[in-house]
């Protein structure tokens, strides 16, 4: 088991959606981030004051599956945010434990369905 946790541009998010949806993965958790990485912020002026905007709008798409969804998984993830530009976002992948589903008590690979 693995929990897949990406970091996206948020107006890319209905298209990593769609391609999970395709791959038939329908199970994830969607979060609003703030971060920074080679982007490193830009300069904006507001009210006639310089302003350094360091930490950037993200968003971050959690999805915990099984062994054999790995692959299909983060496929799906990159062919729904790459757009070639910096700031197209990270996959992390880490091991998973223990899984508990709270409604029925199913542990392991069949709690994540």
């Amino acid at each position: 088991m693995k929990l897949i946790t990406a970091y996206i541009q948020p107006e890319r998010l209905n298209q990593v959606k769609q391609s999970l949806y395709s791959k038939e993965i329908f199970r994830m958790s969607v979060t609003i981030a703030l971060g920074c990485g080679q982007q490193k912020g830009y300069h904006e002026h507001y009210r006639g004051a310089d302003v350094e905007v360091n930490l950037l709008k993200k968003t971050r798409v959690e999805v915990a599956v099984n062994d054999d969804y790995v692959d299909k998984t983060i496929d799906a993830i990159i062919e729904g945010a790459r757009t070639g530009n910096i700031g197209d976002g990270k996959i992390f992948v880490v091991d998973l434990k223990e899984c508990v589903r709270i409604r029925t008590g199913d542990r392991g690979p069949d709690a994540i369905g």
